[in-house]
This record gives structure tokens, sequence and C-alpha cells, in this order.
């Protein structure tokens, strides 16, 4: 006899709720069919369901999203690392208190105490029938942040096999709920046979129809709820082994809308709205923004940032902030909507020389008019690079702007000569700004968010 389990997945939902009403609703559906049909099911969150950009998760940094994942009927979850360092520790330690479904990271430790009771590395549960799943989660090890906050995550594999041959032999079907990526998914597909099925996630890859590398099985839902993902497992129960996996996505706006989810979604998004309108400050006049130009606001956070940090140099851009502000109250709530950026304070040390070409790079119509999706940013394009603590003499070459000279403490840059230089973190990943991601000397701020240093602009400085 041959029997189907059914597993439904999100991944990497970056609290777009926009689509939750939606998943949920897919879900719903569905479950409604394995009940009539008497077949086992299970829903699974492979992280960074929270995003602090959002003002229902920035307000109850992240319970809500763990209230959403309770009322959908989710049995269990891992963590991402918008989870991992975009919380202080005591709200990660306790973000799952009320949690009704199981979460399992087994590399994830607290540093400063004995582990949250909601963190297992891994969980097993049976079907009807009494076939035993086993399920394991890895996160992405980004310790440069997680031990400033008070956690490690240790390196995957290491724990994957620390854990991953005893599960086989407790289990009949071993999953792993990924937060790694593409690439080390593929690499754990080659090298553990003993996982059947990796749901993966953190990459924002999107395998459609599901992908397979030997014995496993890998799938991945994309990004922001856009797609939900399902996982079938055929058991034969005659020679006690799986005989067939497969796995689909399916893109939610075409799948009908949960009308219950979508009435708790407003009156969350209405809460949210009225805890965050605490007051910061007044101001008589508005307050522009430009992200091509250098703002009054702009001007001032940077020298707020550089005061903060103590750096030699501060720069940042101006498209983290996206929009004015009217004359009147300045809520908490404002500054959120106008930075929402899950984004750090950090400093590196650059030689002359590399600062030189950051500069250089940052006045390019190339850099400016880029459209930055990830790395924290939630705006639409990087915008004018904003400068404190350095005099830029510009030219115009009739396109663009070009850096003619670049004087610090009114001294010409020198080449040799180590500067700090404070920024957003963002530069420290990927190839925007590659002498900043590159250098090996870089200290980042947590758990404070240059919204953060925004507030206290506001509260220290009249406008």
């Amino acid at each position: 006899m041959e029997e189907k389990l059914f597993f439904y997945y999100t991944n990497d939902l970056h609290s777009h709720f926009e689509n939750w009403p939606n998943i949920v609703g897919f879900f719903k559906e569905k479950i409604k069919r394995r009940e009539q049909e008497k077949q086992s099911y299970w829903l699974l969150d492979n992280g960074d369901h929270v995003d602090r950009f959002h003002p229902i998760t920035e307000a109850s940094m992240g319970k809500t999203n763990v209230q959403l994942l309770n009322a959908a009927g989710y049995d269990i979850a891992t963590i991402g690392n918008n989870e991992g360092i975009t919380l202080d520790y005591p709200d990660l330690y306790q973000l799952y208190d009320q949690a009704d479904f199981q979460v399992v990271c087994a590399n994830l430790d607290s540093m400063i105490e004995a582990n949250p009771t909601w963190l297992k590395p891994t969980h097993q549960f049976t079907s009807k029938s009494g076939i035993k799943i086993g399920v394991i989660g890895l996160t992405a090890p980004f310790n440069a942040f997680y031990h400033l906050l008070g956690w490690t995550v240790h390196p995957p594999l290491e724990s994957l096999n620390q854990y991953i041959y005893e599960l086989k032999e407790e289990t009949d079907i071993v999953i792993l709920l990924s937060h790694l990526g593409i690439f080390e998914d593929e690499q754990i597909a080659q090298y553990y046979p003993e996982i059947d099925v990796i749901i993966g996630g953190h990459t924002h890859h999107l395998i459609r129809d599901g992908e397979r590398i030997r014995n496993t099985l890998l799938t991945a839902a994309g990004k922001h709820g856009k797609f939900a993902g399902e996982v079938i497992l055929t058991w034969d129960h005659a020679q006690r082994r799986l005989v067939n996996s497969e796995a689909y996505t399916t893109e939610v706006d075409v799948t009908p809308t949960d009308e219950q989810t979508e009435h708790q979604l407003q009156e969350y998004y209405q809460q949210s709205l009225s805890q965050l309108n605490q007051p910061v400050t007044y101001i008589d006049q508005p307050i522009k923004a430009n992200w091509f130009a250098e703002t009054k606001m702009m001007k001032r956070l940077v020298a707020t940032l550089k005061a903060w940090t103590t750096a030699d140099v501060a720069m940042l851009n101006a498209g983290l902030i996206l929009d004015g502000l009217p004359a009147g109250k300045v809520s908490y709530g404002d500054i959120h909507r106008i930075c929402p950026h899950p984004i750090n304070p950090c400093v590196v040390q650059l030689s002359g020389s590399e600062l030189l070409e950051v500069i250089r790079a940052s006045y390019t119509k190339t850099f400016q008019e880029y459209k930055l999706k990830g790395f924290g940013f939630r705006g639409e394009v990087i915008g004018r690079m904003v400068y404190d603590g350095i005099d830029i003499d510009l030219t115009s070459n009739g396109l663009e702007e070009q850096v003619r000279e670049v004087r610090i403490n009114d001294e010409p840059i020198q080449p040799d000569k180590t500067y700090s230089v404070a920024t957003a973190d963002m530069f420290t990943f990927g190839k925007l700004l590659p002498e900043i991601s590159r250098a090996t000397d870089k200290q980042f701020y947590m758990p404070e968010f240059l919204r953060d240093l925004l507030v206290s602009m506001f509260e220290n400085q009249k406008f």
C-alpha cells in the first residue's frame, strides 16, 4: 500500500502581508481536501517571515508574525537572518514564547544563557499511519552580527553532521529547512543522501517544480510570499521506503483570499500605527527628501552618524530617506515610514586610495540610479552619496559629476593613510562598493538601525 504525505511551506515572506491572505486561502483549500481524504499534512515556514520594514512587525518586534503563523496552523518553522540579526537579544529570545508550532535550528545557540525553551535542533512527528518524519533546521552563519547580539551560529555542516545520522536512524523521512541559500543546498544534496527533501530559502530562489540532486529533492518558493510551496511524498508501506517525491510552487495572486486573515491584518495594521504614533519631536517647517541631492535631513543624519561612531568620515546614500515630513508632530511611525530599512551603522577602515575609489564610484550615474534590492535596503534607488568630515571638489563632463580633489581635515587625502569611515552596513555586502565589502576591518553597531540615529537626531536637534 502506498500513502501520500503533504507538506505546505513558505519562505522569505519578509512581512509582505499583502500576500498573506492569499497564502492562507491557498493552504486552507489544500487542508480541506487533505482532511476530507484523511491524509496527513503539515505547514512549515523556512525563515525570514519577520521583516521590520513593515509597521506590523516593527510595532510588535515580530510577535504578530508569530500570531499569524499560529492562526494559519503552522506546525514547524526555522529562523532566518531577519529574525536572527534584526531583533535585539531579548526580542529574539522571547519571540516564539507564544508559538503553537515548533522552532528548529540546529546551529543557533545563545552565548549568554540556556537556549530559549522553544528552540530545538530537530523535531519529529508521525503521520496518521505511523510514518516518522524528522525535520532539522539550519540558518546562515552571520556571526559578525550574531555575536554582537549575544548569539552564535555554528558552521552549518558541523551541526548537520552532529544531528543528521541519528535523525535518519530514528525516522523514515528527513526534511531539511535550510535558510542557507541555493549554493549551500546543492552542496548538501550532493553529500548527504540521508536528506530526502531540502526546503530552501535565504537567496530568494524559486524552483517551480522541484529539482533533484542525487537522492534529494530541492524546492524553494522565491520571496515575499508571491508563491506558496507544496511537497508531496509517496511512502510504500510494503517496501518501507519513499518511492516518489514531488514539489510544486503556486503563484498566490490567482488563489482565493482568506477574508478572516485579511480582516485580522487590517486590525493589526491599525494597532501598529497606534503603537508607533509616539511623538519624537515637532517641526515648524516641512522637511524635504530628495534621492539625488544633499538635503538638510541627510546632511544632519550623516553628521549624526559620524559623531555617534567617532569616525573620521561618514557617508550615507540619500535613497535611504524615502520621503519628507510635513510640519507638525513627528512620530516614531513617521520615521519608520521614511526610513524602514533594517540596516545597521558600521565603520570600516579604508586606505586613502580605497576611500578615493569609493568616492569616485559614488558620483557615477550608474551607482546613484541603481535599483538595489536586498542587503536590508527597502527603498527604490541608491541615490546620491552624502558625506561628512570630508570636502569634495567636483567638476562635470556634462553627463555626470567627477571628483577633482578630496580633502580631509583641510589636507589632501593621503593614499597610504588609514581612515575610519562610518556608513550603512549594506555596503559591506555584495559588490556595490568593492573597497568596502572586501575591507578586513569592519565594526558593526547592533542593535541600532540607522532610523534609531534619525530618531536621536530629531530628539536632539531643532529643525
